[in-house]
């Protein structure tokens, strides 16, 4: 007799709460392995396969490609120890899943499950005995297995409800069901009280879109204009006539997590910016002589990374956090440097770890395995976090200069522009030299325009000068 086990999406790292589903790899009907991939998901941080951790037949799916999902939300229900008969996939249908024992639901998990929830990775257990709120509505449980559909998770497809209030409901007793920190700061920042939200997911879960639903119902109310003869409601009711529509596209995965470490940054960090144009002839010239010297050919990237490993051990309050809870400096004793890098899915920051301790020639190989990885969609999380300093190329764009928003929680991030030829004073006398405008933004927190202002004036001059390089090899 086969037993269905449900498979949950598992808690991919890194803080993440959430995946959208990209592409499903079975169906259901389908026999799948222990840890084979069954559904592409992209998170914030990347576009990860999720293997199942139980082998047999597929009987259920929950969710459809482009479906947002929070974590330990159900993906989908494996019939395991069967033999895949046709009788035995009826027996296991979605709505007979829940009338299996607890019991014996523990001791499938405990003798079907591999261990392995993301390839690469690993798990310290399996995601159905993680310490979470339990999505198994009972509305879906009762659902006749006739209708699968029924039971996809609220996320799919949430109904709006025609009140005013929607959203708000008449208050929670005991914990508020809400998993992601980001649902609990949106509630936070605007004075949402979560127990008076009612939730839409499994079980009463409170999703991003109730709180931004409830925010939209309270802020109604203030928006509309007071009583006022019929007169003047024709009017008012015109111009949201006349407005266009417009394309709404959805912020999430990347272009969401973007978005909101962007504007948590502009929100957090009082920074500021300076800059200095340099003379990079002599740069251009000793990594021309790198070069011609055989072996790995060493990128412009590299070196500036140098210099920046370099320029932050004169100024290590540069690689730092603070921490705004305890109102504290934390001063980092490793350069996890990031790199800004545009892919088809968006901006992406790699980062290379340990750079301090790497040559240029390792920090080439690294810079061009993290490009490649980004390019191919690859990055993993870890790939993705962790880093310190971030350095900005976007000279490859064809522009100058920029302002830059620091990448939060970093305190600081160095850009630099075009190198092209411009007119230049050189020992005295006008000359062509190859030019660069390098910007710097900091965090005004974690020191002062001194301390800036000494970080690229040194940045520059090795730059300028690379030989001042010497001194600290």
């Amino acid at each position: 007799m086969a037993q269905v086990l449900e498979f949950k999406l598992p808690d991919l790292g890194e803080g993440l709460t959430e995946a959208e589903i990209v592409r499903w790899l079975v169906a259901v009907g389908d026999v799948v392995a222990i840890d084979q991939p069954v559904v592409e998901v992209e998170t914030a941080k990347a576009m990860v396969e999720v293997p199942c951790p139980y082998g047999g037949v597929v009987t259920a799916r929950y969710g459809e490609e482009g479906t947002e999902l929070p974590v330990g939300a159900p993906l989908l229900t494996v019939a395991v120890g069967g033999t895949g008969a046709p009788e035995e996939r009826a027996e296991a249908a979605p709505g007979a899943a829940p009338t299996a024992g607890e019991g014996a639901a523990e001791s499938a998990v405990s003798s079907e499950y591999s261990g392995n929830v993301l390839v690469g990775y690993g798990t310290a257990g399996p995601a159905a005995r993680r310490r979470r709120v339990r999505y198994e509505s009972h509305a879906v449980a009762k659902a006749p297995a006739a209708a699968p559909a029924a039971q996809v998770p609220a996320p799919v497809a949430v109904p709006v409800a025609p009140a005013p209030d929607a959203g708000v409901g008449t208050g929670h007793e005991g914990p508020v069901p809400v998993i992601s920190p980001l649902v609990r700061k949106l509630a936070r920042d605007r004075g949402l009280d979560l127990r008076e939200v009612r939730g839409s997911g499994p079980e009463g879960l409170i999703l991003r879109a109730d709180v931004e639903l409830a925010l939209a119902a309270l802020d109604r109310p203030a928006a509309a204009p007071a009583p006022a003869p019929a007169r003047t409601a024709a009017p008012a009711a015109a111009p949201a006539v006349a407005a266009p529509a417009g394309e709404r596209i959805p912020l999430r995965g990347v272009r969401g997590a973007v978005a909101d470490k962007l504007a948590r940054s502009r929100t957090e960090i009082p920074d500021a910016t300076c800059w200095v144009d340099a003379d990079a002839t002599e740069l251009m010239a000793a990594r021309t002589a790198m070069n011609a010297a055989g072996g790995p050919k060493i990128s412009l990237l590299a070196l500036l990374a140098r210099i920046c490993v370099h320029a932050l051990a004169r100024f290590p309050e540069l690689n730092s956090t603070v921490d705004t809870a305890a109102r504290e400096i934390v001063r980092l004793p490793s350069v996890h440097l990031g790199f800004a890098a545009q892919t088809p899915r968006g901006l992406v920051v790699p980062v290379v770890k340990d750079a301090g301790t790497r040559t240029a020639e390792s920090l080439t190989a690294e810079f061009a395995r993290l490009t490649e990885a980004a390019r191919e969609s690859a990055l993993t999380p870890a790939d993705l976090t962790g880093g310190t300093f971030t350095l900005n190329n976007y000279g490859v764009f064809g522009v100058d200069g920029s302002t830059p928003i620091i990448n939060h929680p970093e305190a600081a991030m160095l850009g630099v522009g075009r190198i092209i030829p411009k007119p230049w004073v050189h020992q005295g006398e006008l000359a062509v030299r190859q030019v660069v405008q390098l910007s710097f933004t900091f965090d005004h927190r974690v020191c002062d325009g001194g301390t800036a202002g000494g970080f690229l004036r040194y940045v520059a001059d090795c730059v300028e000068q690379p030989a001042v390089l010497l001194r600290t090899l």
